[in-house]
């Protein structure tokens, strides 16, 4: 079984919504907004799974907003919150290898996600609507 296969499978076991794939590209979007999670993006990218969700818009720079973030992420398991290429989204990103990606590591890597937007949400709400 091929990277996007493998990857395709676990994403059924665990019960989430495979909202788009493009195999070709490599690419899922998936959704369990139970979960928090919404159109979270995978891609098989060479030997490496690169997961990316997008979490809220900033408005404008702000450096308590960067510093909080970068404190947050000192407590987050799997992965990390991040900007995005043009600087004003921010992101929360993982990657794991896909030569030696099982079902539980994958598992533990969305999980991370979950429970830190849980530990974070009203904190995130506040940073999105700051001018």
């Amino acid at each position: 079984m091929d990277n996007f296969q493998k990857v395709k499978q676990y994403l059924l076991d665990l019960n989430y919504e495979i909202l788009k794939e493009d195999e070709e590209e490599g690419l899922f979007i998936i959704s369990a907004e139970d979960k928090g999670v919404a159109n979270m993006v995978l891609d098989c990218e060479g030997d490496i799974l690169i997961i990316e969700q997008r979490i809220f818009d900033l408005k404008t720079e702000n450096a308590a907003v960067y510093k909080d973030l970068l404190q947050i992420n000192r407590t987050v398991v799997h992965g990390a919150y991040a900007l995005a290429d043009e600087g004003k989204i921010i992101i929360f990103r993982d990657t794991l290898q896909l030569d030696s990606l099982d079902l539980n590591e994958l598992e533990a890597s969305i999980n991370s996600l979950t429970l830190s937007l849980a530990e974070n949400a009203q904190r995130f709400i506040d940073y999105a609507h700051l001018n």
